[in-house]
């Protein structure tokens, strides 16, 4: 479960507040409610409220500028970054309104891990780029960091590969590999929710298989919430799907159902291919 993100006195959902369903019945671990988001006076995001459940993958898609992407990054405050952006409604995580004043920020993003549409290693060696975030996390005993650096590196398939040149330059891998090394990264902090924007849209068909046998992997471990504009993706790798549409959720559901028996016309339209 996702450790508390605020202090012990701090205010929390009440405990007999109704969580909404999720699909396949979980437990839900990110709550969003009647969540709405502005670029200055443009809303981004249409009054949203659904629940994500705890330990399975929830993919987003829809055409580009639906949202898919703009929500994605309310789960960890990325959009606090941006100037002129200003949001109504709440989101929660494991009950706790992330929005509050006296959140801790810094702590939040430690819980939930963000992989980007590109890979973004550091220059730095791959030992490295693993052990830079974990000393910045406070880490200092160089065995435990060592321990750490070679276990997220075998979570992220990657360690066979990479073993024998951990102190070459994480520059030099291929884009597969500086995409999951960005994986092994994220998950050395061992956050409770991962979130990928589009992880492999610049990958080639090999390594895209990769990346998605490492995300049916580490749900075992963490709740994944990934954006992707591939449906076959979305069909392969997802437990839940939500389609979005001009900053709308149109529908949520399991993805079998999504795929296979939608209840909006809107939603059966997309994932046929009748648009997008």
């Amino acid at each position: 479960m996702v450790a508390p993100l605020l202090s012990p006195l701090a205010r929390v959902t009440p405990p007999d507040a109704a969580s909404p369903a999720t699909p396949h019945g979980h437990p839900p671990l990110i709550e969003v409610d009647r969540l709405s988001l502005y670029y200055g006076a443009a809303r981004a995001l249409h009054d949203i409220s659904f629940a994500i459940p705890e330990r399975l993958v929830t993919a987003f898609i829809g055409p580009s500028g639906c949202g898919k992407s703009t929500l994605l990054r309310c789960f960890n405050r990325m959009n606090d970054l941006i100037d002129n952006v200003r949001l109504e409604g709440s989101v929660r995580i494991g009950g706790e309104d992330i929005y509050a004043r006296d959140i801790d920020v810094i702590e939040l993003r430690k819980r939930v891990g963000m992989v980007f549409q590109r890979s973004n290693p550091f220059p730095k060696t791959i030992f490295d780029n693993i052990a830079y975030a974990l000393r910045l996390q406070g880490f200092r005993r160089k065995s435990e960091i060592a321990d750490i650096v070679e276990q997220s590196l075998h979570q992220a398939a990657l360690w066979d590969e990479v073993k024998d040149r951990l102190h070459a330059s994480a520059l030099g891998l291929s884009g597969g590999q500086q995409q999951r090394l960005c994986i092994a990264r994220a998950i050395a902090i061992k956050p409770d929710i991962l979130l990928m924007d589009e992880p492999a849209s610049a990958l080639d068909p090999l390594a895209t298989a990769k990346i998605e046998d490492l995300i049916l992997d580490l749900k075992r471990q963490f709740t994944i919430v990934i954006v992707t504009h591939n449906m076959q993706q979305a069909a392969r790798i997802s437990d839940a799907t939500a389609f979005f549409y001009l900053g709308e959720l149109i529908e949520h559901d399991a993805t079998g159902k999504i795929f296979t028996n939608p209840a909006r016309k809107q939603t059966e339209d997309y994932v046929t291919g009748r648009f997008g």
